[in-house]
């Protein structure tokens, strides 16, 4: 069954989002920091948090961080693993409605999950809760697609199997940066990172997708059949290695 409710799609993948989706590079912190003014004092909303990924790189930068979360099982996952911090504040909210105060943080991050907003009201909610000469900076982890064979076959099985791939697929996610930060000038800047991944861990990653038949679908065997079959015949020692480029886009809100 497809979920078309962006805040419900990851509810029965928390456990393999958790084990297998990619980090990212420590240069985006880097980044934010040379470019955006982020020191480890920042008050941040990090929206749309998920499992905590990406919340847990600016606890450990430092930062005090109002994780917003509207997924009721991703937003406990990251409670549970990011207690420990004590800087980390969770946060029932949306991009939408983050319910935070006005002018209460100096830089939002949306990290792979800007393509899940309504782009107009979350533009005017993060405008509301930044401080003056705040910065928003949106995130992704774009995997690419064709630069090795696994890479080709990888993304032929989701072309062939995953219910709405083609709806989310990469070239959808930044096709609106334009228009969420005009009339603004944003700034663009492109990393890399990968995940070496054994069998389990491979399939764990595909699972955690909001794309991927479960088990309850007639594609779910036919599709992990696939996969084992792409992976035998490319792995190395045991393992495949999956590319990305980070990408951010970022500016300063006036």
């Amino acid at each position: 069954m497809t979920v078309t409710d962006p805040t419900r799609r990851f509810s029965d993948r928390v456990e393999n989002y958790i084990r297998a989706r990619p980090g990212y590079p420590a240069g985006v912190i880097a980044t934010l920091a040379a470019d955006c003014g982020l020191t480890p004092d920042s008050s941040v909303a990090d929206v749309a948090s998920g499992t905590g990924i990406f919340t847990r790189l600016l606890l450990e930068n430092g930062n005090p961080v109002f994780a917003v979360e509207p997924n009721a099982e991703m937003r406990s996952a990251a409670e549970s693993a990011l207690v420990v911090y004590p800087k980390f504040h969770s946060v029932a909210g949306s991009a939408e409605a983050t319910t935070l105060p006005s002018h209460s943080v100096a830089l939002v991050t949306a990290a792979q999950a800007g393509h899940w907003f309504d782009l107009p009201r979350a533009r005017a909610e993060f405008a509301r809760i930044l401080r003056p000469g705040g910065w928003v900076a949106l995130i992704w982890n774009e995997r690419l697609t064709s630069s090795t064979s696994f890479l080709r076959d990888y993304e032929q099985l989701l072309l062939t199997y995953a219910i709405d791939y083609k709806d989310v697929r990469h070239e959808k996610t930044t096709a609106v940066i334009g228009s969420f930060f005009a009339p603004i000038r944003y700034r663009e800047k492109v990393l890399t990172t990968y995940q070496d991944l054994d069998y389990t861990s491979l399939q764990q990653r595909l699972l955690s997708s909001s794309y991927a038949p479960l088990e309850d679908h007639p594609e779910h065997a036919p599709m992990l059949t696939e996969l084992r079959r792409i992976f035998d015949f490319n792995q190395h020692d045991g393992r495949v290695r999956i590319d990305y480029e980070t990408r951010m886009y970022y500016a300063q809100f006036t």
